[in-house]
């Protein structure tokens, strides 16, 4: 049989970790260190399910690798252990940045809580009418609290609206049997903010902010995950510390951590070593920190990298929350000085939203009643990967412009 490409990977390579998935940022320990306080704030509030009560609704906020996500879904995990048969409340958890329509969130809710196929709603195919009456009918059919956890719910709001999130706070209103409890998951301090008064008034209830872990408790959740995913004597003296410090410094975020152990202990697999050292946590840090963002910003459309600067603009003229209005009024300064024709201002609210969908900016609605809403937007990548727009050879021989706006463009 004729050797294969990954013949020589495979033999050269030492097995470290004993469990990957231990190492997974979606692994759920049957502990969470440092989050006692969290969950047990949480379980106060949505134990009355078990009673057939409804809990209040919360809005959970903090950065992101704060242990949010992972403390709800420990909280469904012991639901369902309190209800084991499922007979009184049901626990349902939906992404929505990855389930990102008002359909497929309702769609992604019912079919969590039906087993029958011939009761599942549609993939699609249906109206949103049609679709939310099939779930409050399956819902009430049950006869059971349900609590239905929405993770980057801001997200959600900033691609579609939150019409969505005034649907579901007022289910309850149709339901005659079953309740249900809400529970938001936002990135944003300030996510309500951009609701409309009707859906804000009925989304609220409850809030819950998960501060940044510090080094010394992101170590502890590092020994905590190494003690299963590792044998004794792997890890180099030193090596959970370091990988806790570099955390703590990108906002004591439990993902980076985990991500750093990992790929450092892939590091020294691949290189067949038996132990993973801080050199090989340096060099994983390295492969990290070349980020898709900077490669993103480089093979950006002309147009994208119009739009991204005209937002840089924005910034550096002290406005770092600005709105599509002032994003496409320096838009078509900058094309003017580049002698580009410029898109229309809903081509380029496109492009705005492209960039929120690649993490280099943050764009979320923002609703001034009746007179309509709009996008505020403010840059979310690091200043380094932004940096690199001056860099372009579409702007390198403009540093000043010859115009009769003599706009500075570097």
């Amino acid at each position: 049989m004729q050797d294969s490409i990954f013949d020589q990977y495979i033999k050269k390579r030492t097995p470290i970790i004993k469990n990957k998935k231990i190492l997974q940022n979606t692994y759920l320990p049957e502990q969470l260190p440092h989050r006692a306080g969290q969950i047990d704030k949480i379980a106060s509030i949505v134990s009355i399910a078990l009673e057939g009560d409804r809990p209040s609704n919360i809005m959970v906020y903090g950065k992101t690798g704060t242990g949010k996500t992972a403390v709800l879904n420990f909280i469904g995990k012991e639901l369902e252990k309190a209800d084991s048969r499922r007979e009184r409340c049901g626990y349902v958890y939906v992404n929505c940045e990855v389930v990102d329509t008002p359909y497929g969130i309702l769609y992604n809710i019912g079919n969590q809580i039906t087993v029958e196929s011939d009761n599942k709603i549609p993939f699609t195919g249906w109206s949103f009418e049609k679709v939310y009456s099939n779930l409050v009918k399956q819902i009430d059919d049950t006869d059971k609290v349900f609590v239905v956890v929405l993770d980057e719910i801001d997200r959600m709001v900033s691609k579609k609206g939150d019409d969505i999130f005034y649907y579901l706070a007022k289910i309850n209103e149709n339901l005659k049997r079953s309740k249900v409890s809400l529970v938001g998951i936002s990135n944003d301090m300030k996510f309500l903010e951009f609701l409309e008064p009707k859906a804000r008034s009925r989304l609220g209830g409850e809030s819950l902010i998960f501060p940044p872990y510090t080094a010394d408790e992101l170590e502890d959740i590092l020994k905590s995950r190494a003690e299963i995913a590792f044998d004794n004597d792997t890890l180099d003296g030193g090596v959970i510390s370091y990988c806790a410090s570099v955390a703590a410094r990108v906002d004591g975020d439990a993902r980076v951590a985990l991500d750093l152990l990992r790929t450092a202990a892939d590091t020294a697999e691949r290189n067949g070593d038996s132990r993973v050292t801080i050199a090989h946590v340096k060099s994983a840090k390295n492969s990290i920190e070349f980020d898709a963002v900077s490669e993103g910003i480089r093979t950006l459309s002309s147009q994208s990298k119009i739009v991204l600067m005209s937002i840089t603009k924005n910034v550096e003229a002290d406005n770092p929350r600005m709105t599509t209005g002032d994003v496409y009024n320096k838009y078509k300064e900058i094309c003017d000085v580049l002698d580009i024709k410029p898109l229309t201002q809903r081509r380029v609210t496109d492009l705005i939203s492209e960039l929120d969908m690649m993490g280099i900016i943050n764009a979320s609605v923002r609703s001034f009643g009746r007179a309509g809403r709009t996008k505020e937007i403010e840059l979310a990548a690091p200043k380094e990967n932004i940096m690199i727009l001056r860099d372009d050879p579409m702007f390198k021989d403009f540093e000043y412009s010859k115009s009769p706006r003599q706009m500075k463009l570097m």
